[in-house]
């Protein structure tokens, strides 16, 4: 998922606890995906209530969005609004090795591989209305702002950042610098230790802090340069030129210095390359929405986690007790000053 452009981007490994005081403005979708494919049963199955509702990307906000708060972060979400036409391909593209994943799923549990099943199973995520809506209620029970994009989730979050709504976009994919984000953080929402996809081997994931003005100061680029690479790379809205990586596109790109130049000399065959320009450097975006940070509902949380989701009782009150706690730390606590 996303733009591949990470062997030319300069990263910086952070703490957490580097980014206290800043607000966040996370990529909702992107981080509900990273909870739905993590948060698993050891045969791959997803957490669900009793009603046979998926509550994996609930468990992930809630227990994550409390860590980082207790961190001193302030959280934003923003949420994907209607796809543009040229992400249809690339969407239906997804929903057709989801469908194959979860027929190979099934396949390896049958065959008793929990393994192999539990690694095809991270690949059949989906995300419905349905859960896309729990998920900004039990937001609202935290007091943590959300936003409702037009259409990309990343291309609203960048223009918050831009406008000085947020500090850093917080998105696994490349494409919220394509976007003019200042600032984007990977890993924040899945930092620890992690197992690798089909090995016995586990690596320990720290925050990787990304600069848009280092990134095309390194390779000597403007942002209307990078996104040209990105094309030729490929997007989610075209799928790129065979055989052009990162480090082939940026050649091409200080060589020739536009795309339209790329396309005579090399003769490749870029339908829309202007429409993609304009999705990046001109992207659908809306000032109408409204920040405000407000005290966690304590009794609706655990109503919506404990009687609606069926959570374990212990560790919801647990968790909700440390969020207790925080707000009323002596003076001025990391949730307090928020509010």
């Amino acid at each position: 998922m996303g733009l591949d452009i990470g062997d030319i981007v300069p990263k910086e490994e952070k703490r957490i606890a580097d980014f206290k005081g800043k607000t966040i403005a996370i990529d909702a979708y992107n981080t509900m995906y990273q909870f739905l494919a993590i948060i698993r049963q050891a045969d791959g199955t997803p957490l669900m209530n009793r009603a046979g509702e998926l509550t994996s990307h609930i468990s992930g906000l809630f227990y994550r969005s409390i860590n980082l708060m207790e961190d001193g972060l302030k959280l934003i979400y923003v949420f994907d609004g209607k796809p543009h036409e040229l992400k249809k391909r690339t969407l239906e593209s997804r929903r057709e090795v989801k469908e194959k994943a979860y027929e190979e799923w099934k396949s390896a549990l049958e065959e008793g591989d929990i393994e192999h099943a539990k690694s095809k199973a991270q690949q059949t995520s989906r995300l419905t209305e349905k859960m896309v809506n729990s998920a900004k209620r039990l937001l609202e029970l935290m007091g943590i702002p959300y936003v409702q994009a037009p259409s990309d989730g990343e291309a609203q979050a960048a223009y918050m950042a831009e406008k000085g709504f947020a500090s850093i976009v917080a998105s696994q994919d490349y494409d919220s610098l394509l976007f003019g984000a200042p600032a984007l953080v990977r890993n924040l929402t899945i930092t620890g230790r992690r197992k690798l996809p089909g090995k016995q081997a586990y690596v320990d994931i720290h925050p990787e802090y990304i600069e848009l003005k280092r990134v095309l100061e390194t390779n000597g680029i403007s942002r209307e340069g990078l996104v040209d690479l990105a094309i030729l790379v490929g997007t989610d809205f075209n799928e790129g030129i065979k055989g052009i990586g990162p480090k082939k596109g940026l050649k091409l790109v200080k060589e020739f210095g536009n795309i339209e130049k790329i396309i005579e000399v090399k003769k490749y065959d870029i339908p829309n390359y202007q429409e993609i320009r304009d999705i990046f450097l001109k992207p659908s975006v809306t000032d109408d929405f409204k920040l405000k940070w407000s005290k966690p509902d304590i009794v609706g949380l655990r109503d919506f986690l404990i009687k609606d989701n069926d959570f374990s009782e212990d560790r919801v009150e647990t968790t909700l007790s440390r969020l207790e706690k925080v707000k009323n730390e002596s003076g001025q606590s990391s949730l307090d000053r928020w509010f």
